[in-house]
């Protein structure tokens, strides 16, 4: 069947051609495999397809061509957006999240954001990262088989409560890190209904609305006390800096609300992404005994160029968010395709990762890619970007960055004999790997 036929048969006017299976089977297929679904899309359809992926958004144009892209990226967030194309985020994120704002709103929590993860403000977390990064290593028995997807989400989650959040009792912690650990682990059918008040009353939905609200009850508590202290310039988590911005720069300081919503924001978007990066890390370097020995002698000489080349590259090859969207508030032609206002257009990183042109051994694990030069710009986007790439991408580097390093110093790491490839599965919003990369983990003899 020629496209064009296929256009007038799925798509009104003006939309490019797409598959004809019922919305709901689209968006069960999306959500159970988006990389393998977007792949057929695009072998089938060509660069720029039409989707219906209810409730992710009714009608989705997906680009992942470079010149499409920057496109998208340098158009004006005036006419595109991305608040309102991640609306489905709204249920847990709060409507002050960063990620659902536009606009005024957004730029304003952007400013005050922004001081918390400056250069200076990166560098004042690294000592915090290692020493926790150290105590969880610590606990590894050599030469036992260790699943490091758990390993990393347990160690990330440390990461945000301390640095990110601040909490230094250790009750709240115990307290506070299981529920944080349920948000993120949301069954993704539990997911895609909580748009619903009525599955919000039932079931698996209620008994996450309630343990939503008991995070927001220990999270509101600790904003409170840290209101109080009069410590606050000696601090250095994000809390601490997010209290003492926007009084004397012209915007009114974040409100209770406004901090929680922050807060949750930055755990969901900076907790499972970059522990499923570092495991995807771990497991390729555990599959490459050349590459892990670069990789080793990096980290005891300390150059971060090349772990940061070892995380990026684990980030092209296995994608943890498969897309950023942008809403269109008018009519506009991207891509040279006319498309109504209301549409959501979606830059697909899955698909720009793996285009050959960008990538010619796009299947091949090969960091070095990323210290010579020969990545293009707009084909690499695990952050997105323009004005709304992640603000928290500079962190996510330096966490990932020190985690190998403190790893990569004190082990040696290979494959359990006979396992199988490690596949991805949708988990929440992100792609991890299936069989929790299972690494066995043999420690050194002596220092490197």
């Amino acid at each position: 069947m020629a496209a064009q036929d296929v256009r007038e048969r799925t798509e009104p006017a003006g939309f490019p051609p797409g598959p004809a299976l019922p919305p709901l089977v689209q968006s069960a297929l999306f959500q159970r495999d988006r990389a393998r679904f977007l792949t057929a899309m695009a072998r089938r359809y060509g660069d720029v397809f039409t989707l219906r992926i209810p409730p992710f958004a009714d009608r989705v144009v997906v680009y992942s061509r470079p010149e499409h892209i920057k496109e998208i990226f340098a158009g004006d967030p005036h006419d595109l957006h991305a608040g309102e194309g991640n609306q489905i985020l709204g249920a847990i994120m709060g409507p002050h999240s960063l990620l659902l704002t536009d606009e005024a709103e957004h730029a304003r929590a952007r400013r005050l954001l922004m001081p918390a993860f400056n250069g200076a403000a990166l560098r004042g977390y690294r000592a915090l990262i290692s020493e926790i990064a150290a105590a969880e290593i610590g606990g590894w028995a050599s030469g036992s088989t260790v699943r490091m997807l758990d390993r990393m989400n347990a160690l990330t989650l440390e990461v945000i409560t301390r640095v990110v959040f601040g909490v230094t009792d250790e009750r709240t912690r115990a307290e506070l890190n299981p529920r944080l650990n349920r948000i993120v682990h949301l069954n993704p059918l539990v997911f895609l209904g909580l748009k619903s008040d009525r599955l919000r009353r039932v079931g698996p939905w209620k008994s996450f609305a309630e343990n939503l609200a008991a995070v927001d009850a220990l999270l509101y508590a600790e904003i409170a006390e840290r209101r109080r202290a009069t410590d606050l310039a000696g601090r250095t988590d994000v809390l601490s800096r997010l209290l003492e911005v926007g009084a004397g720069d012209g915007d009114a300081p974040l409100t209770d609300a406004e901090l929680r919503d922050q807060l949750i924001t930055l755990l969901l978007a900076g907790h499972e992404t970059t522990a499923s990066a570092l495991s995807w890390a771990l497991y390729e370097l555990a599959a490459d005994a050349e590459i892990q020995r670069q990789a080793s002698e990096a980290a005891r000489t300390g150059d971060d160029r090349y772990l940061d080349a070892v995380l990026k590259e684990a980030m092209r090859l296995h994608t943890v968010i498969s897309g950023t969207n942008r809403k269109l508030t008018r009519d506009m032609t991207i891509g040279g395709q006319r498309l109504p206002a209301g549409t959501v257009v979606a830059t697909s990183i899955v698909l720009a990762h793996r285009r050959t042109e960008a990538y010619p051994d796009v299947a091949v694990f090969r960091p070095a890619r990323f210290l010579d030069g020969e990545v293009s710009p707009n084909t690499w986007l695990p952050f997105g970007g323009g004005v709304r790439r992640c603000i928290g991408a500079g962190f996510s580097l330096l966490e990932g960055a020190t985690v190998l390093r403190e790893i990569l110093v004190r082990d040696t790491l290979s494959l359990p004999a006979g396992s199988a490839p490690e596949r991805g599965k949708i988990r929440n919003i992100t792609t991890v790997p299936r069989g929790r990369a299972r690494v066995v983990v043999d420690r050194r003899s002596t220092s490197m």
